[in-house]
């Protein structure tokens, strides 16, 4: 169990990488059902600045991409938010705003060292831009971190790639036949470690998560950082996301992963992404994503 004492909330509300439907109040829902005291935090929440107000629907001439310069702002300081938040030796917990916060993240963990990254995802966010239906950077994070992509996103600093491929473990995906049917490029003929929906209902949760511990184990990374995107939930327990798809985990198998990856002492820090409260109309879904949470960290 994480000493609450070290975990230090960061709220980032950015939806650059997505729309400004709602998913920006993402983590004041989550403060406000008291997933800070659930946790046990003692330290202050930091609101990292967001450049929302700059958000545009036109995609950028030579990225193809939304908001690119947008981007590449909020990331610079989302970056040193969290790059602060690990050298006062916190566990940074980042509610989001959509999954191109990973951006700022992922290069934050690449100026510190040789870090990884576990992706609980129900979608591989692994389009190219000019297969992107939308240009939104939420439908191309895990292809950007990794190297592939517009160099003004993948390369800022000069830091490409923010984590290897060796060192990428995407649980959950159930979106295989859109990807295929858009013409993305395959997140399964890297070398990313890939285990789907339909693999985890075939082998069972505790196996699952067995496999991803030993994947950490095998490799000389200093640490993992784990990206929850709430869509990984079933769209019966979690139907407040934009891209909605049938299947998904249930709460138990949801907490058993993240609860054993944060027990295992890898786990550097956390980003919560993409739950729409604008979409709970009577609140329960935020309150039992609350909830969940607060057991995950207790495991």
């Amino acid at each position: 169990m994480l000493n609450p004492q070290t975990i230090e909330i960061l709220l980032a509300p950015s939806i650059l990488g997505l729309s400004p439907t709602g998913v920006e109040l993402l983590g004041k829902t989550l403060l406000d059902n008291g997933l800070a005291r659930h946790l046990g935090v003692t330290q202050p929440v930091t609101e990292v600045p967001t450049f929302n107000h700059l958000y545009s629907p036109e995609r950028d001439e030579d990225t193809h991409c939304l908001n690119t310069q947008a981007l590449q702002d909020f990331s610079a300081v989302l970056r040193k938010a969290v790059t602060h938040s690990l050298e006062q030796l916190h566990f940074p917990l980042v509610l989001g705003g959509d999954c191109s916060i990973l951006l700022g993240i992922m290069s934050s963990l690449k100026m510190k060292g040789r870090y990884g990254l576990v992706f609980v995802d129900a979608h591989a966010d692994f389009y190219e831009p000019e297969k992107s239906t939308t240009g939104e950077v939420a439908d191309m994070d895990l292809a950007i971190v990794t190297g592939r992509g517009p160099e003004a996103l993948t390369d800022m600093d000069h830091l490409r790639p923010y984590v290897e491929d060796e060192l990428v473990i995407q649980v959950g995906q159930r979106d295989q036949e859109e990807t295929r049917r858009f013409g993305s490029q395959e997140i399964s003929e890297t070398a990313i470690t890939c285990i789907g929906f339909d693999e985890i209902m075939q082998r069972g949760i505790e196996d699952v998560t067995t496999a991803v511990l030993q994947q950490m184990d095998k490799t000389d990374a200093e640490g993992y950082w784990l990206h929850y995107d709430l869509d990984v939930l079933a769209d019966e327990v979690n139907p407040a996301v934009e891209y909605r798809l049938p299947g998904g985990l249930n709460f138990e198998q949801a907490e058993h992963l993240v609860g054993n990856l944060l027990a295992s002492g890898k786990i550097a820090g956390m980003s919560v992404t993409i739950f729409n409260p604008s979409m709970d109309k009577d609140g329960r879904i935020g309150r039992n994503i609350t909830y969940s949470l607060a057991r995950s960290f207790r495991r």
